[in-house]
């Protein structure tokens, strides 16, 4: 049974905030570097800003999301003196996006999208949809009713699939713009399929520049100007995104997630992820858990 306070549900098995959703009137809580060890939608319905997360830096206005996965970087600072946000936190053991892939199909949308901004816009109908959902759970969560938790996981998944679908919408109509326009290159589809298909085996961005047969000066050129992101952080981030998932999904030991990563060295494989994510392999399963599909949410 989740202890619970007000709008918090806490693991009491682990001590990890399992679940919370409240209001505030500031950002200022978010204006240094936040590495939190579950997910985090940050929903601006009134005040502008800078959203600075992984390597790049993104403007906001009011009506944006905001979707950051376990342990990704990132710091807000506003330029509204009015503001209103809303904040939904949940850990992977309350609610798996992994697990819930074909149900929800937030994972590569909302979360781990190394190409787009881990930002939306927000307007309605879909706010008012998306209003009615954390209302709904804010309810759940203060009563006692039967199948509590149950419920809050349905309005959960109502709400992320509704910005789901309306984040991939955004991005097809981006992208159909940018394709009359002529503003993004196709081989820059070549680059994301070579990213996906060798992430494994190749990690230098001069690998695939030779692949794509341009010089890597050029290619950095386009990653930077489209994705605001180098090469080599595009291949970092994915094969962060995968450590990820094993070290949550498998009881795999981390040498044998390193070597499946291309990484002879397990030493070098745990630098390489602290360096990206600030904490070891081991204290991220720690903190994160890993295997526990059979009984988490």
């Amino acid at each position: 049974m989740m202890q619970k306070s007000k709008l918090t549900l806490v693991n009491p098995q682990t001590g990890n905030l399992a679940f919370k959703i409240y209001d505030i009137d500031t950002l200022q809580a978010f204006d240094h570097i936040q590495r939190l060890n579950y997910y985090a939608l940050i929903w601006v319905k009134k005040g502008k800003g800078t959203l600075k997360a992984d390597f790049s830096e993104y403007k906001f206005t009011a009506h944006t999301l905001m979707c950051f996965s376990p342990y990704q970087p990132f710091m807000i600072m506003s330029d509204s003196e009015e503001v209103k946000v809303t904040i939904i936190h949940f850990h992977p053991d309350f609610f798996c996006i992994h697990k819930h892939q074909k149900e929800v199909a937030c994972n590569g949308v909302l979360f781990n999208n190394i190409y787009c901004p881990p930002v939306m816009e927000v307007k309605e109908p879909v706010s008012n949809k998306l209003e009615m959902f954390m209302e709904q759970i804010k309810n759940e969560l203060q009563s006692d009713a039967l199948a509590q938790y149950e419920s809050i996981i349905s309005y959960l998944k109502l709400f992320l699939i509704t910005a789901s679908r309306e984040k991939t919408q955004q991005s097809l109509s981006a992208y159909s713009q940018k394709e009359a326009q002529n503003e993004e290159p196709f081989i820059l589809q070549n680059l994301k399929d070579s990213i996906e298909e060798h992430y494994k085996t190749k990690h230098s961005a001069s690998d695939y520049a030779r692949m794509l047969t341009i010089s890597t000066k050029s290619l950095g050129k386009l990653t930077k100007k489209h994705f605001d992101k180098t090469i080599t952080n595009l291949i970092a981030e994915r094969i962060v995104i995968e450590a990820k998932r094993e070290l949550y999904l498998t009881d795999k030991t981390i040498k044998e997630i390193a070597y499946e990563l291309g990484y002879s060295d397990e030493y070098y494989f745990s630098r390489f992820f602290k360096k990206n994510v600030e904490i070891s392999p081991q204290m991220y399963r720690e903190t994160v858990g890993f295997n526990r599909l059979a009984t988490g949410r």
